[in-house]
């Protein structure tokens, strides 16, 4: 069976589809960029717990699909607020991952700290520098490094 574009499917909501999406996305980046994801067996505030690769620390991860506004000239905008209208606090989650699907290309993975706001706004031009990028190609250095330093007791 081939879906064409004018084909009408019966699948659920696009809000859903394009969040799980997003979330999809945001696991493919952390885990290409060395952290350890992992899946929780029950709803939680927020949708990812993931290992820092360098620190070892914990991280709760809220993730949302980041939206272009044309008539703010463009700029990026990630609306991080629960289901009730209210901002994540710090006990919600410790870091925002905003995603970026522009239609029919790779999606950009960005990822700051959570501030207890409603809505992070960034321009284009500037996400990079002031939000981490993670990119969606795996690193296999950083899974090989340890493992061949004859340093680090048990490598090898």
């Amino acid at each position: 069976m081939t879906i064409t574009r004018g084909d009408v499917v019966n699948i659920a909501h696009i809000s859903e589809i394009t969040g799980k999406y997003s979330e999809l996305a945001a696991r493919l980046a952390l885990l290409a960029n060395g952290w350890t994801v992992h899946q929780s067996e029950t709803d939680e505030a927020y949708d990812v717990l993931a290992q820092d690769p360098v620190t070892g620390d914990y991280a709760r991860i809220q993730v949302k699909t980041i939206r272009q506004r044309n008539d703010r000239g463009g700029d990026l905008v990630v609306y991080a607020k629960k289901g009730n209208g209210t901002t994540y606090d710090l006990a919600d989650a410790d870091y925002i991952i905003g995603v970026w699907n522009n239609a029919g290309e790779v999606p950009r993975v960005f990822m700051f700290e959570n501030r207890c706001l409603t809505e992070y706004w960034c321009g284009e031009a500037r996400a990079a520098e002031r939000w981490v990028e993670l990119s969606l190609a795996l690193n296999r250095e950083i899974y090989t490094e340890t493992a061949a330093d004859p340093e680090i007791p048990n490598a090898a």
